[in-house]
């Protein structure tokens, strides 16, 4: 039997949607699903770890890491540098690791195009009133910033359509159960059973 390659699967979104609150609770949930950690040119928020949350690594690394290829995607959301790397995300799938990756929608497009197979999942806020209050929160985004993250998101929202899937995020226990379903349901497509099933059977 073929090595079994794991299954991507894509959280995207616009800031202040909700996306890595339910990413990471739907990770601690799957003790078997993967977390590709992102590489950034942003400081850590004050509940934020490095090598968990993110890599926090200044601009002349993450530009000489993109120089070299080192990233599959990367992109620049409100003036900081996000990116993939490309060894890291690889080496989890071929062992057979389903992954989950928590990205920015223009992240998300080019890895769409990228990575063949993957699942798209579009995390919404149930309106841009509830996205602004959700920015607030944060405490890290001054006031003179926070009509240009309505209009980015804004932007974001009309891209949903691309998506494979799309949560609305009103609730969050209630989006943390749609997005189970989702990595449930796919990983019991047939594409992805049917080598244990010949197995299982001799067939």
């Amino acid at each position: 039997m073929g090595k079994k390659t794991g299954k991507l699967f894509i959280v995207s979104g616009p800031s202040g949607a909700g996306k890595s609150t339910l990413s990471k609770r739907v990770i601690g949930f799957f003790g078997d699903l993967g977390f590709s950690v992102s590489y950034t040119t942003r400081p850590p928020r004050p509940n934020e770890t490095d090598g968990v949350d993110y890599r926090f690594v200044d601009e002349g690394r993450f530009d000489g890491m993109a120089e070299k290829g080192e990233f599959v995607e990367y992109a620049v959301v409100h003036g900081r540098k996000y990116g993939t790397n490309w060894k890291d995300l690889k080496r989890m799938l071929d062992r057979g690791s389903d992954v989950l990756l928590d990205i920015d929608v223009q992240g998300a497009e080019q890895m769409s195009e990228k990575v063949k197979g993957g699942v798209s999942i579009f995390v919404l806020p149930p309106s841009i009133e509830a996205c602004a209050k959700r920015l607030n929160l944060r405490g890290d985004i001054a006031p003179s910033e926070m009509e240009k993250r309505l209009a980015a998101a804004m932007d974001e929202i009309k891209r949903a359509a691309s998506y494979d899937y799309i949560i609305i995020n009103d609730d969050l226990d209630g989006s943390f159960e749609r997005l189970k379903a989702i990595i449930t349901a796919e990983r019991s497509k047939k594409d992805v059973v049917m080598g244990r099933v010949k197995e299982l059977f001799t067939l």
